[in-house]
């Protein structure tokens, strides 16, 4: 039999096999795009769930309104409008008509969660006391007349003047006149600034020297005696307070003298 050329040219074992680097390589590349689209998949499921859990912690936000001035039932539609509620924390006297708002918290201006409360404190109106005249009398005596009167003594602030310890120097509210608050703040005497000496140097005088000192100042001496041979008889060896301390005139002066 005659070979064919073109018999020949079909012959499976001249076939030239495709590349494996060229596969291998396209296998790579759809896995590398199916790695990215699960990557982005994957992040865009968290991020989701992140907003979800945002949303779900702090719940829709809006912002609190100036209830100040405002009567309760403004205040509760306010609030209302806003998903908020209203609760009365506290009723106050006040120069504000009855049922205004006179304080609140949280306050204007804050971001607040809606269902969340808002704590206000209403006015009870102004109540008219009548403040009795406590300037003149002591501390106690004004206590005893403000309790009858419903009051009650505020702030106590004392000054050093020549006038009886405890005594009212003066008073506010004034008397006689009408108050929304029940508490007077009075302003009372320390009584006069009390006479100080320098303590002076005594170690070293005699017995004699010192009680003239101590008449000369009016100050009042209590006198140890010791038994002392290297000290001079009659001579002062210790004293208390020391040299140069602040001494009241009203204290007494320990001397140790050698006998």
């Amino acid at each position: 039999m005659t070979d064919d050329p073109q018999d020949a040219s079909l012959d499976p074992l001249d076939a030239t096999p495709p590349e494996p680097s060229l596969n291998f390589r396209k296998r790579l590349e759809e896995l590398g795009q199916m790695a990215l689209l699960v990557f982005i998949l994957a992040s865009a499921a968290f991020l989701s769930a992140i907003t979800a859990m945002r949303i779900a912690i702090h719940g829709r936000e809006v912002t609190m309104p100036n209830l100040t001035g405002k009567s309760v039932t403004e205040a509760t539609s306010m609030l209302r409008s806003r998903g908020l509620v209203l609760k009365v924390a506290d009723r106050v006297y006040s120069e504000l008509p009855i049922n205004v708002v006179v304080r609140q918290t949280p306050t204007a201006g804050l971001l607040m969660k809606e269902s969340q409360q808002a704590h206000i404190v209403l006015s009870l109106g102004q109540r008219q006391l009548q403040i009795p005249l406590l300037e003149g009398n002591s501390l106690r005596a004004s206590r005893i007349e403000l309790l009858r009167a419903g009051l009650q003594v505020g702030e106590v602030t004392a000054v050093t003047m020549p006038k009886p310890p405890d005594e009212v120097l003066i008073q506010t509210p004034r008397p006689g006149t009408g108050a929304a608050t029940p508490r007077v703040d009075v302003l009372i005497s320390q009584g006069p600034r009390e006479s100080a000496y320098v303590m002076p140097h005594f170690v070293g005088m005699t017995e004699s020297n010192v009680h003239s000192r101590l008449e000369a100042g009016h100050l009042r001496g209590k006198i140890n005696y010791v038994t002392a041979p290297q000290w001079p008889h009659a001579t002062v060896i210790d004293q208390s307070p020391l040299a140069g301390s602040r001494l009241p005139a009203a204290s007494t002066i320990e001397l140790t003298v050698a006998n």
